[in-house]
């Protein structure tokens, strides 16, 4: 199917998730030294990361359990129901009166961005043509990126000395995520429901109708003549529920190599960014000497090279191919971390340019980031494609992801640069380790429907 304004629309009402996810983790990582300032709060550095532990802590929970309930129920019910967790949740972060309501109301807030993350990466790629689908999972989510910049812009308004009193500032600053999200309830009335879905639980009828509708929109665009549908005849059976049994043995044997490959990928890239990206702001603050109400213009470069990588990036993914491309980002990330921390431990760096450095190395570890989602979302058949997504999201982030920020924050609260330099030595490590094992065994999927690379579970010969 060519390209048309209803594949705009999905983008956009699914994609903006990321914008709201990037805006909630900048505002945490700039008003880290507000909250640290706040007559309520006064948090200390471990504390400050200890809080940016609970959200991940959040996003991992909701996407296990959310996910679980989107192969179930279907991708478009899970939206309202995560969105809504989502908005509840963040208008309360605004409302903490300390460290432990802060922690439950961030965790809880990560878990309805964590439960959007699965139902949408779902639906993305169970709506978007083949041949457009790795760049516009890699724009999606970089997307967080246009969040973060939102981000920063909100706090250099919000946070700028005198504007607001001292405990308005950064209660402000969530409460931005809360009214933007309003605004996506109503993209999302236009949203089918994937009609991939529908077929496997039985619902024919109504996934003729909605591939009908979709067919109508992209005629009266002015595509006449649709092509013909490729690819070969799959015949069905309706399964309804796929139980625990069939999940993990498909999983850890049909899919064992990939099952492997998903994890490295996404540990590697969790253990990257949240180690350095939580605690961004503190780096500059100890370091640096910059003043907190002044960091978000430091985060505006960093978010778009984040943002760029992805997007300039985005088209070779299904033209050059996945393999090189998922090994060349990582690779690249982990060798550019490597020479960067070896200046900031020589001392050679101030604010400027280790911002120009952090840039630099996150315009392909961004691209890389995205793609590791991608790579999980096509390899794994349809019927627990969510479920999938959250699994390996979730113990890539338990293992690579939900320590890092207060691991960090505690080797910033020592002072000393080597101490840091090791963590970001094993980050370095993990991405490069991460590139040789997408070149061992990463699929081959640009341009292939998704039933070519993963076969549903209710295929029949």
């Amino acid at each position: 199917m060519p390209w048309s304004r209803f594949h705009t629309l999905v983008v956009v009402a699914l994609g903006i998730t990321w914008i709201l996810d990037g805006l909630e983790v900048t505002l945490a990582g700039s008003v880290a030294p507000s909250l640290q300032e706040s007559p309520v709060l006064h948090l200390t550095t471990a504390r400050v990361g200890a809080a940016a532990s609970a959200y991940l802590l959040g996003q991992v929970s909701g996407a296990v359990f959310f996910g679980w309930l989107t192969d179930r129920w279907g991708r478009k019910r899970l939206f309202n129901i995560t969105l809504g967790l989502y908005l509840v949740a963040t208008a309360a972060t605004a409302l903490s009166w300390g460290f432990w309501s802060l922690a439950l109301f961030r965790f809880l807030t990560g878990a309805g961005i964590g439960g959007e993350g699965t139902a949408i990466n779902s639906a993305i790629q169970e709506l978007i043509p083949a041949r457009f689908r790795g760049r516009t999972d890699l724009v999606i989510n970089g997307s967080f990126w246009i969040g973060a910049a939102l981000g920063a812009i909100g706090t250099l308004v919000l946070l700028h000395p005198g504007r607001l009193p001292p405990d308005w500032g950064w209660r402000s600053a969530f409460g931005i995520g809360s009214v933007l999200g309003l605004g996506i309830l109503f993209l999302r009335r236009f949203v089918p429901e994937s009609p991939r879905w529908l077929m496997v639980h039985d619902r024919n009828a109504d996934a003729e109708r909605v591939v009908s509708e979709i067919e109508e929109r992209v005629a009266r665009a002015g595509h006449d003549q649709l092509p013909l549908g490729e690819g070969h005849r799959l015949r069905i059976v309706a399964r309804g529920r796929t139980g625990f049994g069939v999940v993990v043995r498909t999983l850890f044997t049909t899919y064992r190599e990939r099952t492997f490959l998903g994890i490295a990928l996404i540990a590697s890239q969790a253990f990257f960014y949240n180690a350095i990206f939580f605690t961004y702001a503190l780096i500059l603050t100890r370091f640096y000497g910059i003043a907190s109400a002044r960091i978000g213009w430091y985060m505006l470069p960093f978010a778009l090279g984040n943002f760029m990588g992805p997007l300039l990036l985005g088209r070779l993914f299904d033209t050059w191919g996945r393999k090189p491309m998922i090994a060349g980002t990582y690779a690249m990330s982990g060798v550019l971390l490597a020479l960067a921390a070896t200046l900031f431990a020589r001392g050679y760096l101030d604010a400027t340019t280790q911002t120009v450095a952090w840039t630099l190395i996150f315009f392909f570890a961004s691209a890389a980031a995205s793609a590791a989602y991608l790579t999980i979302g096509e390899c794994f058949p349809l019927e627990i494609r969510a479920l999938a997504i959250a699994a390996f999201y979730s113990a890539g982030t338990l293992l690579g992801g939900v320590a890092a920020p207060w691991v960090f924050g505690r080797l910033i609260e020592s002072g000393d640069r080597m101490h840091i330099v090791w963590g970001y030595a094993v980050g370095a490590t993990l991405m490069l380790c991460a590139a040789l094992v997408e070149l061992k065994i990463g699929v081959a999927a640009e341009r292939r429907s998704l039933e070519s690379i993963a076969a549903p579970l209710s295929t029949v010969d």
